[in-house]
């Protein structure tokens, strides 16, 4: 995966990459997900519904809260850098991707994720981005589902959308996919 423009230069970008990476790993298949935390899953399970302590709510298939509960380590840290704790996240997942991550269903075109990370709130870090990621499955490219404009990421996913804005003495609003066709999930 090559590296991203702005946030990369500035350093946030690589850790950055590295959070949202390590936060969709959460929910991705494979030996290249960057974290496993399918511990943290099994015991994040509310059975009675609603959200853990952490921010997670599986029936939902959400998490909202601060970072620092993504890493099911409330220590106001995000995997031990205390930057990014207090920045505000959303993850959802569709439930054609916890079929196939939690449930054993095959992976499908219904399988999508989703994060917006934003350090825009009082004590933040000033970063925001959001990315969209699908499942195209082990052919990449050259699958059927692949769709021009995007990036992708684990062997069998595609970065469909990442855009967000950074801080600093020119704050700058990017995108690093080009604008994929077709846009949005489900679409063919």
């Amino acid at each position: 995966m090559k590296l991203k423009k702005n946030f990369r230069k500035q350093g946030f970008g690589a850790l950055l990459l590295v959070l949202v990476l390590g936060l969709v790993a959460i929910f991705a298949v494979g030996k290249q997900a960057m974290v496993s935390v399918d511990q943290g899953v099994v015991e994040g399970t509310n059975t009675g519904g609603g959200f853990d302590q952490y921010g997670y709510n599986y029936q939902a298939r959400l998490f909202q809260g601060a970072a620092d509960g993504v890493d099911r380590n409330l220590d106001g840290t995000v995997w031990g850098d205390p930057t990014y704790a207090k920045d505000h996240l959303v993850m959802k997942w569709s439930k054609g991707w916890d079929d196939a991550r939690f449930h054993g269903a095959a992976w499908s075109p219904d399988a999508w994720e989703d994060n917006e990370w934003n350090g825009n709130v009082p004590g933040g870090s000033g970063f925001s981005e959001h990315y969209k990621i699908i499942w195209v499955g082990p052919a990449l490219a050259n699958s059927q589902l692949w769709r021009p404009g995007g990036y992708d990421v684990w062997g069998e996913f595609e970065v469909i959308m990442d855009q967000g804005t950074s801080k600093g003495t020119k704050p700058a609003h990017a995108w690093y996919t080009i604008h994929v066709t077709p846009a949005g999930y489900g679409a063919k």
